[in-house]
This record gives structure tokens, sequence and C-alpha cells, in this order.
């Protein structure tokens, strides 16, 4: 077991924690910034988290919630304060109410990870501090060492687990509840690269095709928050064509990006998807989790083959773009 010790300091309001594995620091560091590992051992066993949102950059927040035995969801927080590729990052931690606001009520803490590279791979320290003796005790009490041990007994399993996570992978989806999906994929470039690649027009239309055969004649890009983006695909002989509208919500550049989606023509409430790009050290990681109006309609649209049109897009702009970049 990799964890060696939690140490709680009532002196100093901190809760210390140390651990070492080993792997080397890229292969920890990618297992707690990509949340598709990061949700496999951030709960204790039988408490597996679920992100619907993970940003780790200096002012992303992570969204997650925790699942129990019996169907009951526990939600929290983080806020990024810091982050140092490959070294450290530190963020603000909370609970979360059921509709995703804070839950002030009970306490946050202020918590620090760093990975360091040792003799045998990596040394982990973890510190939480409290702003009193009396949240400090209110989290011991909620059984938070134990569930600290429970939780990182997990990662020896997420870290020998190299075929899922692999950049030769491909895209994947996710589903995170009835409404919320999310699609994956370990792209071959910077995380500047793949941003631009999204919001350049004429790169776009080099790679944004789906399968073979089709072209995209309209691509009107949001270029400021409320502005609105217009795309449309035509096959290449004129004989079939279809597109999709919406709206820029968000924008953090080079990382995060929120839209509404709806395809033109078809009455009925937007999707609502977030982009969030991450730098890897194979790569980054492309995470977008999208939220249809329904079960229903995200089932339908899924079935449509949706991850395969967009494996064959992603495949596009690694080899006609990002590798003549």
């Amino acid at each position: 077991m990799p964890l060696t010790s939690i140490t709680p300091d009532p002196k100093t309001l901190q809760l210390f924690i140390e651990a070492e594995y080993a792997v080397p620091v890229e292969r920890l560091w990618e297992a707690y910034v990509d949340p598709r590992q990061f949700e496999r051992f951030w709960g204790p066993e039988g408490w597996p988290a679920t992100f619907t949102r993970h940003d780790v950059a200096v002012g992303g927040e992570s969204h997650y919630y925790m699942t129990g035995p019996d169907g009951s969801r526990h939600h929290g927080w983080f806020r990024f304060l810091a982050v140092d590729p490959l070294k450290s990052f530190e963020v603000e931690d909370g609970f979360s109410n059921p509709d995703g606001s804070r839950n002030d009520s009970l306490p946050t803490a202020r918590m620090v990870f760093r990975f360091e590279r040792s003799a045998n791979g990596t040394r982990f320290h973890g510190v939480a501090k409290y702003a009193s003796l009396g949240a400090m005790e209110t989290v011991l009490k909620m059984g938070m060492e134990q569930g600290i041990r429970s939780a990182m007994g997990q990662i020896d399993a997420v870290l020998a687990d190299l075929k899922s996570f692999a950049v030769e992978a491909g895209t994947n989806a996710q589903l995170l509840n009835d409404t919320q999906v999310r699609v994956s994929r370990v792209i071959r470039g910077t995380v500047d690269q793949v941003w631009r690649a999204h919001h350049d027009a004429s790169l776009m239309k080099r790679w944004l095709l789906g399968p073979d055969g089709w072209t995209m004649p309209v691509c009107e890009v949001a270029t400021r928050v409320g502005g609105t983006y217009r795309y449309e695909w035509e096959m290449a002989d004129g004989s079939r064509r279809f597109g999709f509208t919406g709206e820029l919500l968000e924008s953090a550049a080079p990382f995060r990006a929120v839209t509404t989606e709806r395809m033109i023509g078809m009455e009925g409430p937007a999707t609502h998807n977030e982009l969030t790009l991450t730098a890897l050290p194979g790569g980054t990681l492309l995470s977008l989790v999208i939220t249809y109006p329904s079960k229903e309609l995200r089932d339908l649209i899924l079935g449509t083959g949706m991850t395969t049109g967009m494996e064959t897009s992603y495949a596009r702009l690694e080899r006609e773009v990002l590798k003549a970049a």
C-alpha cells in the first residue's frame, strides 16, 4: 500500500498525508489531473466519485459527487488556486448542496498536493489546512482520516491500468448520469495547439469533418462570450447538408469553453457543452461534458455513432493539422 502516513496536527490546524509510489512523477500527476482516473480513487471504497467538471488551471473548478451503496450522493467542489505542472497544485476544497451550490454550513480547507521525484519513483505530500480547530474536528468526526486511507488504497490499481488511458485508446464516451456524457480523447499536441484548432475557422475546416466525404462550407466561430457560432457540413457531391448553432457562454483560453448547441431547423432545448483541455505528458486531454435535455435524447444521439465520427475527426486533426504544425 503506497500510503505511508496520515497525521492530524491540531496545533497548526493541518492534516499531513505522505505516500510513496513506484511510478514516475508523470504517471502519478496524470492520475490526478485526468478526471477519468481521479474519480476512481478520490472516493472511499464503496463511494465512487463522478466528476462533472475538472479544470486543472488557476481559477478553474472541479465539481463532483460520491455515490454510496444505497444510491445517496455527497457533493463537493475544488477551486484551483495554483498549478505547477508535474510539481504541485493548490485548491480550496469544500462541500456542495445537491443542486451544485456551495454548502457553507460545512468546513472548507486549503489543500496542497506536491509530487516529488524519488529514488523509487514518486513521493507524494498532501497538506489540508483548516480555518479553525472546530472545522478540523468536524471533518475528522465525519471520517476524513478513514476516508483518505480507503480512497488512496485504490490508487495502485489505477496506476497499473495503462491501457484504458493510453494516447492510443482513442475517443470514448462515459455516461455520468441520466443526462450527461463525458467524451474524452488524448490528442498528440499542446494545449495551445488544440485550443487554436477548435477556434480558428481555417483549421477547423481541415479536420472537423467527421467521416470522409464531408466538407464544412460554413464555419462561423464565436469570438466573445455572448456571441453565436454556426457550423454547417455538406457532402462533397452536395447531396446532404446539416449544421449546428449556439452561443458561447464561457471562455477561459486555452483551457475551457462552454457553449450551447442546437441542430439547425430543430425545435426544443439546446444541449450544454463544456470543453476542457488539460496538459498531459503524452499530449492534451480533451474532455467534453455534454448535458442533454433528457435521457431519451442523450441515448438517441449516442446511438447515431457520434463518438465514431468524433474519433475520425480527432485522428484527422493529429494527422493533417498538428503533425504539420
